[in-house]
């Protein structure tokens, strides 16, 4: 409290950083209370750093979902571990999201660093809906010894079960600072990035093997007329094959997979939306630095 009697308005930075498919971008969409996360049971479903923010009164939480923590083979990869490293040197609260899944000394490496970080750090232990309370509580201890500076708590992001818990630690432990973004703003994203996101979450879940993982959304035209959206997209991939594969026999797959996209995009956006997808084939674009550059990865 001031002297004045009026509570001290606080914001800060929460990053949110875990090993691939513990949860964290329906944790963080669970949190903010809206999709901006895409979510799928595929690994490196998050590629870039994304904001979620949360307004009150006398408080803003800017959270930043990250990609899964994992070892870098192609330059894409390494940027996307820049944005888990940056969340790791940037924060002013860390939240670490785990399962009852995952061997918990995954990726130990970024525990050792987790301990070591100057910021409080609170641990989420997801998917408790799919264990039993003997399990959870080991691992709770577990967590509660191996970061003793830590709070930890379990939680259900699917279910939104412990979420309270979660957002009052990080309530507690916000700096005193005035708001980092507009009291109205929900992101730091704009529209196109959301409909290239919902394209490509369609890809991830309509496609199997290296498909997903070869492809990269563009939204080139995003025009807002009085009564829709009108969207064009260029899904990149890195070889003719996969161009073949993503289009399918006589088109039905591009077909099934822009009817997909685009009604996701009319429920996010609260408006009807015509949608053109292509497909263009760009052998190097995971590995070129001017390619990724484009593609919003490098600065």
């Amino acid at each position: 409290m001031a002297d004045n009697g009026v509570k001290q308005h606080r914001s800060g930075f929460v990053g949110i950083v875990g090993n691939p498919n513990v949860g964290k971008s329906t944790l963080m969409n669970a949190l903010v209370g809206e999709k901006l996360c895409i979510v799928t049971a595929k690994a490196q479903t998050t590629r870039h750093r994304i904001m979620g923010i949360v307004n009150g009164d006398d408080y803003q939480i800017v959270y930043s979902d990250t990609p899964g923590i994992l070892k870098p083979n192609y330059r894409l990869q390494q940027n996307m571990m820049s944005y888990v490293d940056g969340a790791f040197g940037d924060s002013d609260i860390l939240l670490y999201v785990t399962d009852t899944v995952e061997k918990a000394d995954k990726n130990s490496e970024y525990i050792e660093k987790l301990k070591k970080v100057d910021c409080p750090v609170v641990i989420a232990v997801n998917k408790i809906d799919i264990s039993d309370q003997k399990s959870v509580v080991a691992l709770m201890e577990y967590w509660q010894k191996e970061v003793p500076g830590a709070e930890v708590f379990p939680v259900s992001a699917k279910e939104k079960f412990g979420l309270e818990n979660v957002f009052d630690a990080i309530l507690r432990h916000l700096p005193v600072s005035p708001p980092w973004y507009d009291k109205d703003a929900f992101t730091d994203r704009n529209m196109r990035f959301f409909a290239s996101e919902i394209i490509r979450e369609k890809i991830l879940l309509n496609y199997k093997e290296e498909i997903p993982y070869s492809c990269e959304v563009v939204v080139e035209a995003f025009k807002e007329g009085a009564e829709r959206y009108d969207i064009s997209a260029v899904i990149y991939v890195m070889r003719d094959s996969q161009k073949g594969i993503l289009i399918g026999k006589g088109g039905s797959a591009m077909k099934k997979l822009g009817t997909d996209a685009r009604i996701e995009m009319e429920d996010f956006f609260q408006k009807k939306v015509f949608l053109n997808l292509f497909v263009k084939v760009d052998p190097d674009w995971r590995t070129s630095r001017k390619e990724l550059r484009r593609f919003g990865y490098e600065e």
